[in-house]
């Protein structure tokens, strides 16, 4: 039987290039993915939110709202813009699931039983390290200059920080209905709405502070 680490890594090694093919296609092509997208994720919410009319529609609206939002993102910032705002969010999940399995540590609340103070750490550092990285060498190629370290870095603190309370808040609705995902139609992970939960709260709020600050 194959375990849920390795169900989680086979699902990943394809829906990671997948995902990457129709942002760097763009037009057409991402528009279709992010259709799909917005689908599966507003029929997942209606699964977890039936008996909750008003955030039903509530988080209808956010679910299409992230959709186009990552769509302006990518028309008009670019691939390797928006390509650095998932890298965030994944980076966050990821920093927030190794300090937590391997620090472990006083719980952070009950609404997620599995989160840590250590995971939220985590969820802080790795995404620093690796978003600053990729936006030296993908964005500035390597010419970084001591100003442009301040305003990344508070980007980057910020989609953090907003990953991991779209996180929680989802957390908090599959408790109410109590379910432990929100689908099964990524084998390892879940549902759609498990992986991008927190990245349906950083797309909105990343595509406003573009408009305000120059990278």
């Amino acid at each position: 039987m194959i375990s849920e680490f390795k169900k989680r890594l086979l699902t990943s090694l394809w829906i990671i290039p997948l995902t990457l093919f129709f942002i760097f296609k763009g037009s057409i092509f991402f528009i279709f993915f992010l259709s799909l997208i917005s689908f599966i994720s507003v029929y997942e919410w209606f699964n977890i939110t039936k008996n909750l009319k008003v955030f039903n529609i509530a988080g209808t609206i956010l679910i299409i709202l992230s959709i186009y939002s990552a769509y302006l993102i990518r028309e008009n910032q670019g691939a390797n813009t928006f390509i650095f705002i998932i890298l965030i969010s994944v980076l966050t999940d990821l920093g927030g699931y190794i300090f937590g399995k391997t620090l472990r540590g006083p719980k952070l609340t009950k609404i997620s039983p599995n989160k840590t103070y250590s995971g939220v750490l985590g969820g802080f550092i790795l995404p620093i390290i690796g978003g600053i990285m990729f936006y030296n060498f993908y964005m500035m190629n390597f010419q970084l200059r001591v100003e442009h370290y301040i305003p990344v870095f508070i980007f980057i603190f910020v989609i953090s920080l907003i990953n991991q309370i779209g996180d929680l808040i989802i957390s908090f609705f599959k408790r109410k209905a109590k379910i432990k995902n929100t689908g099964k139609i990524l084998p390892g992970h879940g549902g759609l709405l498990d992986r991008i939960d927190g990245i349906i709260f950083t797309i909105p709020v990343s595509y406003v502070i573009l408009n305000y600050i120059k990278f």
